[in-house]
This record gives C-alpha cells, structure tokens and sequence, in this order.
C-alpha cells in the first residue's frame, strides 16, 4: 500500500439489524466518510430519504458540506443505500452498472427498487458505472458479491487500518457467521459471496469490515469478528395526549 492512496473512514450513520412486523424492512443501513488523496471525500452508500436530516448533522460535525463530497460510492441499488445520491450535486456517482441497467428495465412497484431516483441517476452525466476491478480511484478496489442483489459490490479501501465496505452481502454478524441470508435472489451463489467476502476480509490483516445493517467489525487475535463501539439505536415515541410524554425505547440493548 502506498502512502499517497490511504483512505480514513469513519461510519456517519450505524446500521441496524432489524425488521418490524407492522413497517417491514427498516432500511437502517451503515453510511460512511471516506477522507482520501489528493482532498478526496467519497461517501459510502447514501442511506435512505428519511436519513437526510441526520446525515446532513453528521456531515457537519465532520467538517463536510454535500459540496464538499467529490465521490459517492454506491454498493447496491436498494433504496436504502442510494436514494440520497441527489443530495451530492457535484460529486461522481460511481454505482454498479449492470445492476443499474437491471433495475431500471424492472415494472414499477419494486419492493427495493426505487425507480425514479434510479431513472435519474442513469441519466445523469455524473455517473461513473463500475464493475469488478479499479474504481478509478486511487486505493479503492471492488469486487462483485451477487446474492443480496444482482451485481452487489464490496469496495476495499487502503488506509490504516484499511477497510472493507460489503454493505449487504452479509447484512450483520448473523449472516456472516452462519453463511446465510434473509433476503436472496439465489441463496447457492448468495452463500459463495459470503465466503468469498469472509476470505478477503481475513487475507488482510487489521482491517475493518463495515456491513449494511451493523456495527463496524474486526478480527480478534484468533479471528473471531468483534464488534467495534456501542449500538446508539433508540426510538423516540409520542404514545399519550402530550408532546411532553414520550418514550424512549433503547434498541441497543440485547433480551
């Protein structure tokens, strides 16, 4: 790794593992700041719309306007992880092009797919299409890992510590400890990715392994995954007649 290309990451917005009965899939997913060469900003994943408000106070706390943003790196094109590429009105939009040209042949309706901001973002002139091998980018790679979604990429970044950006190839411990998923278009070739990623992640040493919907992940010294912080996820609730009562449920916390 040379000096000039190291990139430093810092998670923005934490992913949460969870579903509810009533909302469905929550579409909490993992944003991250990548400060590279050269005054680079790359913004890893956007999350989803109702994200906006937060990711702009975090990016603000980091010293970062959208302006300020020269690359956004999408991994996938759930609505949850690109819907807030707008938001970065001069930055590069690198994205999976196979996958994106996918989904826009895709009815409307999609449980995923949010199609207008897709449509608008294969028409726009900023749009860098990846796929497997450089990014164009000095000291960022990616490879595909399908199974999640149709051409899913994991972007590996050079930094000390280096970072491994997989998104929802295995969304949570869960999945990257049993090798399996919940939501898969093939679990054969999904559970291939899973290994796949696993095998990178360990073929480096130190590196941090940042996944969709968890907390940032390391290998302990006899490479088991540790998590890395403490879960801030809590909801506020109006439940009563007052805007003075609410409650707070913590989901932080395990049973």
């Amino acid at each position: 790794m040379s000096g000039h290309a190291a990139w430093q990451v810092e998670v923005l917005i934490q992913g949460y593992p969870g579903k509810s009965k009533e909302q469905g899939g929550l579409g909490w997913s993992t944003v991250a700041l990548a400060r590279g060469p050269e005054g680079r900003l790359a913004l890893l994943d956007t999350g989803r719309l109702g994200v906006r408000k937060v990711l702009l106070e975090r990016l603000k706390a980091a010293g970062v306007t959208p302006a300020d943003v020269t690359d956004v790196l999408l991994t996938h094109v759930h609505y949850d992880h690109c819907e807030n590429w707008p938001m970065f009105h001069r930055a590069t939009i690198h994205a999976p092009g196979a996958e994106l040209d996918w989904a826009c042949a895709q009815l409307d309706g999609s449980p995923m797919l949010p199609e207008f901001t897709l449509r608008a973002l294969a028409a726009n002139p900023r749009l860098h299409r990846l796929a497997e091998g450089p990014t164009g980018l000095p000291g960022i790679t990616c490879f595909e890992a399908p199974g999640h979604s149709l051409h899913h990429l994991v972007f590996v970044l050079d930094g000390s510590p280096p970072t491994i950006f997989s998104a929802d190839v295995a969304k949570n411990r869960a999945e990257l400890a049993t090798g399996r998923a919940d939501i898969s278009l093939d679990p054969a070739i999904h559970a291939r990715s899973i290994a796949r990623l696993k095998a990178e992640w360990r073929a480096r040493e130190g590196t941090v392994l940042l996944v969709g919907h968890d907390l940032p992940l390391t290998l302990d010294p006899a490479g088991r995954p540790v998590a890395a912080g403490e879960r801030r996820m809590s909801v506020d609730a109006w439940l009563g007649d007052s805007l003075e009562d609410s409650t707070r449920f913590d989901l932080g916390r395990r049973a």
